[in-house]
This record gives C-alpha cells, sequence and structure tokens, in this order.
C-alpha cells in the first residue's frame, strides 16, 4: 500500500485560516457586543477578521504553488 504525502506547513494553515474564518462568521448570542454587522457573532469584528484570514488563505496558497514551482523546476 502506498503512503499519501504529508500536509505541508501551507496546506496546514489553509485549513487552519479557512476554518477560523468561518468559526468569526458565527452567531452567538452569549456574545458581549454586535458584530460590525449588527448582529452578535462569536467574533465581535467579524467582517473585518474574516477578511484578514481569507487574505492570509491567498498568502499562504499563493507561497504553496510558489514552492511547488520552484520544486518541479529543480
Amino acid at each position: 500500500m502506498k503512503l499519501k504525502q504529508p500536509l505541508s506547513v501551507h496546506q496546514v494553515f489553509c485549513i487552519l485560516y479557512a476554518l477560523a474564518s468561518l468559526l468569526t462568521m458565527l452567531p452567538r448570542s452569549a456574545a458581549s457586543k454586535a458584530c460590525h454587522l449588527g448582529y452578535y457573532a462569536l467574533c465581535s469584528w467579524t467582517p473585518y477578521s474574516t477578511l484578514i484570514l481569507l487574505a492570509l488563505l491567498a498568502l499562504h496558497i499563493i507561497l504553496a504553488r510558489h514552492e511547488a514551482r520552484q520544486k518541479r523546476n529543480s
């Protein structure tokens, strides 16, 4: 049986950032303040924190592609 390649550091961070960006948008009635979108969310900085996490996700995707291209060319 052939073993699969382990996840790279970039792939692990992509998974973490994707999950965290989804978690920031979850509604939560026990939140102390309303988020900037007007509802009580898990994170009171919801639109901004979500965009920051998605930007970090995109950065890791770009870095992973660049790393894969470098390995292919060498």
